[in-house]
């Protein structure tokens, strides 16, 4: 089985060979030549010159493995479009500007939804696939809602932080398809129903029990049902017995949790 066999998935990608060296694995490839103007949709294989991207790939067996992608530059075929030059895309390797392919991206973008930043963080780089979190809310903002295309029936409202203990923003998600819908740059119940007038086919809403988002949800959503997420209501449990507690005399040892059914 050659090279080629075995890099398949990097479609429309010539690979043109493989190194071994600095503790990963160097992928050379070459793009496909050709392509259309993203301002006016001209096909073109006129080259204006070419440059080397570098992307961050799956890893093999724990080691890091890059590819080294030359990547054309084409002119614009058509005289009236305003834009002469415009590089090559690479339909399913890489979104533009972005420096890993889309098979790391999508994998970054499934930890990220269902663990978080930080716990993405820690898990890609045990797998050999060094990620900030940073970059991992990053790429969730920046794809939030693109593969969602039909209306979110049960919404999850919550907050987030840009920066931990001073900015945080809103998050949403479609809890049917445990996807993120948008996040918002605030936490304030005037951005939370502004954003619930423009879905108004919105039934249910989980929330946390801040007072903000159960006033944004009456103002922006007053059709929908309004209910607590299973997290904040073992909170909440938490919180009553360690008030039962206290009130006996016997604290909550630390570490203890609830039981959960």
């Amino acid at each position: 089985m050659g090279k080629r066999t075995l890099l398949a998935p990097l479609a429309g990608v010539r690979i043109l060979g493989v190194e071994c060296g600095g503790g990963g694995w160097v992928v050379s490839a070459a793009g496909p030549g050709h392509g259309t103007c993203p301002a006016c949709g001209t096909p073109s294989r006129s080259r204006h010159s070419t440059y080397l991207r570098r992307l961050q790939d799956l890893p093999s067996q724990g080691a890091r493995v890059t590819v080294q992608i030359r990547t054309a530059r084409l002119r614009c075929r058509n005289p009236g479009c305003d834009r002469q030059v415009f590089a090559e895309p690479l339909l399913g390797v890489a979104e533009p500007r972005l420096r890993r392919t889309r098979h790391l991206a999508d994998l970054a973008l499934l930890l990220g939804h269902h663990v978080g930043g930080r716990p993405a963080e820690q898990v890609l780089a045990r797998l050999g696939m060094p990620i900030s979190d940073d970059t991992v809310l990053r790429w969730l903002r920046r794809f939030a809602g693109q593969d969602i295309a039909s209306p979110v029936r049960v919404l999850g409202i919550d907050d987030w932080a840009w920066r931990k203990g001073r900015t945080y923003g809103t998050i949403m998600v479609d809890l049917e398809r445990r996807a993120v819908v948008d996040l918002l740059p605030h936490r304030s119940s005037a951005g939370t129903a502004d954003w619930l007038q423009g879905h108004p086919e919105v039934e249910v809403i989980s929330r946390d029990r801040h007072g903000l988002y159960a006033e944004g949800a009456r103002a922006g959503a007053p059709q929908a049902r309004q209910v607590a997420d299973r997290f904040h209501l073992i909170q909440n449990l938490r919180e009553r017995i360690e008030q039962q507690l206290s009130r006996l005399g016997r604290p909550l040892r630390a570490g203890a949790r609830p039981q959960q059914r």
